[in-house]
């Protein structure tokens, strides 16, 4: 059988106060841990910590596309306040808009929270990339991703990431493998690769 496809994968994290030092980055350690687990490719990251600024965020995210990141996801900045501007900095480079990924991952965190309905999470589709916003708090990006499941580890409600491989195969990017422990892709049985 032969090894899974390589993957090159952007990791935004977006904030003032941790761009500048005024304390940790806790989102880049939590997405590369996280798709550490979730994915049996070798991946590539492309990390980047940024302050809260429109044209600052639509740059990077077109130079990680540029890059040739098939997957780019963002951590911070997708709530109501003020210099919060995520998602319109996400939406300005869009080719396409995938509203799915952020209405379930509203209604993953509604499960949580009522506040889960002030945040802004945008998906998008740029070149042969998809882009997706994540919450900012390491608790709720595994939430999101990885869905939610009971005591006996039955997934109750899907996470957004068992949607991904099979959106990226749609656009011409590599075949993403999940470990099913942790995120079970789902693909149509017509896009399953056989194992070679």
């Amino acid at each position: 059988m032969s090894a899974p496809d390589p993957v090159r994968i952007g990791i935004v994290s977006i904030s003032d106060r941790a761009s500048s030092g005024t304390y940790e980055d806790k989102g880049l350690p939590s997405l590369k841990e996280w798709l550490g687990r979730a994915l049996k490719n070798p991946i590539e990251f492309e990390a980047r910590l940024i302050p809260d600024e429109t044209a600052r965020i639509s740059a990077t995210l077109i130079e990680l596309v540029d890059a040739g990141c098939s997957l780019v996801l963002t951590t911070g900045g997708t709530g109501p306040a003020l210099r919060d501007v995520t998602p319109e900095a996400t939406l300005a480079v869009a080719h396409k808009e995938m509203p799915g990924f952020g209405e379930q991952m509203r209604q993953i965190s509604l499960r949580f929270v009522p506040t889960a309905i002030l945040s802004r999470q945008v998906a998008v589709i740029r070149d042969q990339s998809l882009i997706i916003n994540l919450p900012g708090q390491p608790k709720s990006i595994a939430e999101t991703l990885e869905g939610l499941k009971d005591a006996n580890g039955t997934q109750i409600v899907p996470g957004i990431f068992a949607a991904v491989p099979y959106c990226i195969d749609l656009i011409g990017g590599p075949y993403l493998e999940t470990d099913d422990t942790v995120c079970k892709a789902f693909r149509p049985k017509s896009a399953i690769r056989a194992a070679r």
